[in-house]
């Protein structure tokens, strides 16, 4: 590994007064968090349509909204349906079983070669060797797409030489982290009661000729609210309004007003800038509703630069069975490797044998 001060991170570190620490500290990072596992990367080849040629890159590991389910089915329907190359790492164990939330991420060299970065990660701590692929994307202006707890993706030591990324960071540039200095917001708490009050999802009127607007009237997501006050330089395309119930239709839950839902913006880091979509909800329950489920795709879409292909009837239906588990009432099982899930016909998920 090369002196600290040699990478592309450390010039960055200057440009922007980020604190870091000797390469002793960031070995000893690497060498202390990494699982001794390996997972092939899951990868769907699309064949056909306006991504053809583009590489999009998924990474899921969270703790609770069921993220290794929502991103295979959004990259199948982008690859099978859409053209795109879409490669999909988890956090895996040290057996290489995925295990949500798992600061483990085989094959992220991936994003060497990425055209978009899809993130819904909560609370991670990556490996210094693992770490460096990420800031590397990010530093040559990449694309982001960031989904509920990416806005609080990193939970890393301020010892670490890449405290920055973490999502309580005191500044003075980076203020709350990659959340609040990419996507636009950090956690901030939630907004409504989680599991007992769902969401709403109101288009902005004055927004609706947007490219990621096209075909969406109306959506719901199962998830509750995240209170959100994004960058003041974000552009916010949709509000969240917590709605009585756990079923599209409720009433308003009138004690909390509406909040950004989804917005973009543009990230810089260093001399160079990227597109970025952001959106609070994901659960693999939320994309079931079909306007939400439009909403994201159509923002990978915009995101990657394709919003001319961006058209109200755009395919959305599903690739392979999905079965999701965030409120789902199947079994779920509960050892599944990256390779479960190939093809376009595996179930995602498995159910209980």
């Amino acid at each position: 590994m090369p002196p600290l001060a040699a990478t592309p991170f450390s010039a960055n570190v200057a440009r922007m007064r980020i604190p870091h620490l000797p390469l002793l500290a960031a070995l000893g990072l690497s060498l202390l968090t990494t699982p001794p596992a390996t997972a092939e990367p899951l990868v769907y080849q699309g064949e056909a349509g306006p991504g053809k040629g583009k590489h999009l890159v998924f990474i899921a590991s969270d703790h609770e909204y069921r993220s290794e389910e929502t991103l295979p089915a959004l990259a199948r329907i982008l690859a099978r349906r859409h053209g795109f190359t879409c490669t999909v790492l988890f956090g895996v164990d040290a057996e290489g079983y995925i295990k949500p939330g798992e600061s483990h991420i085989p094959g992220i060299e991936a994003l060497d070669r990425a055209d978009l970065l899809i993130l819904f990660t909560r609370f991670q701590d990556w490996p210094a060797d693992q770490m460096r692929h990420f800031v590397s994307y990010l530093e040559r202006g990449g694309p982001v797409v960031g989904l509920r707890t990416a806005t609080h993706a990193f939970k890393i030591p301020q010892d670490s030489p890449y405290a920055a990324y973490d999502y309580r960071h005191a500044g003075p540039e980076w203020k709350n982290g990659f959340g609040r200095a990419v996507l636009g917001e950090t956690w901030a708490g939630h907004h409504g009661r989680n599991h007992q009050q769902s969401t709403r999802i109101d288009i902005v009127k004055e927004k609706a000729a947007h490219p990621i607007l096209r075909g969406v009237t109306q959506a719901w997501a199962e998830c509750g609210g995240y209170f959100t006050d994004p960058e003041p330089d974000s552009d916010i395309l949709a509000l969240a309004q917590p709605i009585e119930g756990m079923k599209p239709g409720g009433p308003d839950a009138t004690e909390f007003k509406a909040v950004p839902a989804a917005w973009t913006r543009t990230y810089r880091l260093g001399d160079r800038t990227g597109r970025v979509f952001t959106s609070t909800y994901g659960a693999s329950g939320d994309i079931v509703d079909d306007g939400y489920r439009r909403l994201l795709i159509n923002g990978c879409l915009w995101a990657v630069g394709l919003e001319s292909a961006i058209t109200p009837d755009l395919d959305i239906a599903f690739v392979g069975p999905y079965q999701p588990h965030w409120h789902g009432s199947t079994g779920r099982k509960a050892r599944v490797k990256p390779a479960e899930l190939a093809g376009w016909d595996t179930p995602i998920w498995p159910a209980q044998p």
